[in-house]
């Protein structure tokens, strides 16, 4: 049976509570309270479990607008937060003078200071009627949160000494220790030296020794000795730190970051894993796409990484190829795509997977990248792939690529040099001004055309290796850049010199001998070297190591050899047994899916302006994009429309039809036809829910100010959503949507389709 902490379900059903009667919105879908409120969460909040062991009393005439604090405080703690935001918001809607939910949206948007100094000011305009606690609490964050034009350093003290003296007068607060905590360490983050973490651990302790399953104190201690040569000190809240919030995938994420740290990557893994799996099932469940979550591609980004470390290449690559496949948010956010990218070509190359590289040259997941320094690592690795395959003259046309490459790189070096003495010239600026600007400019692209040359001369040295002309690839490698220690071990052993492959196959190990390609590539050269003892000895302790990778990588199907002299079996894994020291494990299977997948669309039946009625179920083995607007006099709504209007032939093109979706009326769907910019009307149905039936059920809809909101959403044929926006402001980018939908439909839904799913219908 699944655990209740880690399948969300419901504990209770919010509360009908709203905000008092507020002006009208300027414009359609924008929040009556402030432009602040505009983004963000805007459907409900959920009183859901797993997210901490927290008690944060506030004074609130709502008695459940105190469960939704002390989740929304338990979200903070996992950095989660645009749910932390939502619970917030779903405590001011319950209670709109409870002033405490105001400082927690700001606390939610610590990364964007433009709208958590907005949050904080309607905290401090309801100061008076909180208690003297938490009006300290909000005096504590005042300055930090409104006054952005004072030193940062300055308000960042402020607010240490502001939260020692709550400490101090009350004493039995936790949660004013453990924001104590977050606040110290985040300040030696930005150029505060943290003179004792001995000292600061004490305080966790604290907390610790009234509520041993705090889940900020074991996420906070954690980063705290991360990365300081004190990662043993942590373990025992690695051990917790998931456990004590199980529904936050950041909170198993950062468990993963100790084990790495002491090289221990196969429970790094399994935690990494657990991060994916939990971000995976919240996202299904609550129609929320991939990168609007706060660190969800980092978390996937290192699970890959640790997979590799581990040996599992094949899950690694799907993982990777996943994240590429990942709906992306806008043409500018795109995190999970750009890392499966890095991590894709990353993995491949280095566990010698050439056959599988070179079959993704040309499919969206090897695609041409417009970043420079990206798209000189593809070609760098496409064409040492062909060349290790024979390929000439596959590998020659990457080698004149690359050429090109660092010819645009010149080119472009010159002309931001000359433009940089033109701007100078033209302010009149002194000829050592004028020197100085020149050679920023130029200093600028260094990087850049290093990484190319050094990435062309790997080209040329894999061109000289199969040729055969020793001396030729003696020289490019010379001239390379950033090739690993292990990949240099086997080229110099290609090259005849035993005693630099030896020194560098040992280097790639360096004071980590748990990562499996580096040291079965140390037992292969040592094996080719003629060490057979020390082969054998180093095999062994590879059995180990790689108790989890994947046999059939050529890193270790080349060592068969030494396995039949050992007399081991085909599969000579050894098992690694698991650690006591890292808490009580759940069921991988019991916190998600391995992969995120779409949902099922609601199903809808609607009329156009004749009345007669369309339905999703109309375009059922067709995708279609369905457009929610906000009636004929937003006039957001009418450019939106007259935007998708002349691309829509390009959409039918590719398969794809659209439908509008209004919240007039029949009678008012003509006033919407009034104002297409072609004669003719639009070139799509146009159908009315004035009840926000539709809206209500693909969460295009303000649940906490009753209002109806932009969407846009994108329907495969097997009725799920592959792509969503909602907003405030209609999406408008459709050429962009239309590339990005002729993507997205490109992958077969049968590799993300849910194991069941089912739609309501919404008439």
């Amino acid at each position: 049976m699944r655990s209740l902490l880690l399948t969300f379900l419901f504990v209770s059903v919010l509360r009908a509570q709203q905000a008092p009667p507020a002006a009208e919105p300027a414009q359609p879908g924008h929040s009556t309270h402030g432009e602040a409120f505009n983004e963000g969460p805007r459907q409900a909040a959920r009183l859901i479990s797993g997210t901490g062991d927290v008690h944060f009393p506030v004074t609130t005439s709502a008695p459940d607008a105190q469960k939704f604090f002390d989740l929304a405080v338990g979200q903070l703690h996992g950095f989660w937060y645009f749910e932390a935001e939502r619970s917030f918001r779903q405590v001011a809607a319950l209670d709109p003078e409870c002033a405490l939910a105001y400082w927690g949206m700001a606390q939610a948007n610590v990364n964007n200071q433009k709208r958590a100094a907005e949050f904080m000011k309607q905290a401090v305009k309801r100061r008076e009627k909180a208690s003297r606690r938490e009006q300290l609490w909000i005096d504590s964050f005042a300055g930090y949160f409104g006054e952005s034009k004072k030193d940062e350093k300055e308000r960042r003290t402020a607010v240490v000494r502001a939260l020692e003296d709550l400490t101090f007068e009350f004493p039995d607060d936790l949660e004013a220790k453990a924001f104590l905590v977050l606040q110290i360490w985040d300040n030696s983050k930005h150029g505060m030296p943290l003179q004792s973490r001995r000292m600061l651990d004490g305080l966790c302790q604290e907390v610790l020794a009234k509520n041993p399953v705090h889940p900020g104190i074991h996420h906070y201690r954690i980063h705290v000795w991360n990365n300081q040569n004190g990662d043993k000190r942590a373990v025992d809240s690695a051990a917790q730190c998931g456990q004590s919030a199980p529904a936050i995938a950041h909170m198993w994420h950062m468990s993963g970051h100790t084990f790495s740290n002491l090289k221990r990557y196969q429970d790094a893994a399994w935690q990494q894993e657990a991060s994916a799996r939990v971000d995976h099932a919240y996202m299904i469940s609550s129609r929320v796409m991939p990168d609007q979550i706060h660190n969800f591609a980092h978390n996937n980004d290192w699970l890959v990484k640790n997979l590799a470390y581990v040996g599992r290449v094949h899950e690694g690559v799907d993982l990777a190829r996943n994240m590429i496949e990942l709906p992306r948010v806008s043409a500018t956010n795109a995190k999970s795509y750009a890392l499966g990218r890095e991590r894709l070509v990353d993995l491949l190359f280095r566990a010698e997977l050439w056959d599988e590289l070179l079959a993704l040259e040309g499919t969206m997941y090897l695609e041409p990248n417009p970043e420079a320094n990206a798209e000189v690592e593809r070609l760098r690795a496409l064409g040492v792939a062909a060349f290790a395959k024979c390929d000439r003259t596959r590998g020659d046309a990457k080698v004149s690529a690359m050429e090109a490459a660092l010819k645009k790189a010149r080119e472009e070096r010159i002309s931001s040099a000359d433009a940089a003495e033109a701007k100078a010239k033209g302010e009149k600026k002194s000829e050592e001004d004028i020197s100085r600007a020149m050679a920023e400019a130029l200093r600028k692209f260094t990087p850049r055309l290093d990484i190319t040359n050094g990435a062309l001369a790997e080209l040329r040295l894999a061109r000289a290796l199969l040729d055969g002309r020793i001396e030729a690839a003696k020289s490019e490698i010379a001239k390379t850049r950033d090739i690993s220690s292990e990949r240099q071990s086997r080229i110099w052993l290609q090259l005849g010199d035993k005693t630099k492959a030896e020194k560098l196959a040992r280097e790639a190990i360096g004071k980590d001998d748990q990562q499996t390609l580096p040291v079965a590539n140390l037992a292969w050269v040592l094996w080719q070297l003629g060490k057979k003892d020390e082969a054998k000895k180093t095999f062994e302790r590879l059995r180990t190591v790689a108790s989890q990778a994947d046999l059939d990588q050529p890193a270790l199907t080349r060592l068969a050899p030494l396995a039949q002299e050992l007399g081991l079996s085909a599969d000579w894994r050894a098992s690694q047994p698991v650690q006591s020291d890292v808490g009580i494990r759940p069921s991988l299977e019991s916190l998600g899916p391995f992969r995120w997948h779409p949902v099922a669309a609601p199903e809808w039946s609607l009329p156009d302006r004749d009345g007669r009625a369309h339905a999703l179920a109309d375009f059922k083995g067709k995708p279609v994009l369905v457009v929610f607007y906000l009636g004929s006099g937003c006039s957001g709504c009418m450019e939106q429309l007259n935007i998708f209007a002349p691309v829509t032939k390009d959409f039918e093109t590719a398969g794809i039809s659209i439908v509008a979706v209004s919240t007039d009326g029949v009678s008012g769907l003509h006033e919407t036809f009034a104002k297409s910019s072609d004669k003719a009307g639009f070139p799509f149905p146009i159908l009315a829910d004035p009840q926000l039936t539709a809206f209500k059920a693909y969460r295009a809809f303000d649940d906490f100010e009753k209002i109806a909101l932009h969407g846009t959403f994108l329907i495969d044929g097997d009725g799920l959503v592959r792509w969503q926006d909602i907003g405030f402001q209609p999406f408008r980018d459709a050429k962009w949507l239309l590339g990005e939908s002729k993507r997205l439909l490109s992958i077969p839904s049968s590799r993300n389709l849910p194991a069941s799913s089912t739609a309501t219908a919404v008439r």
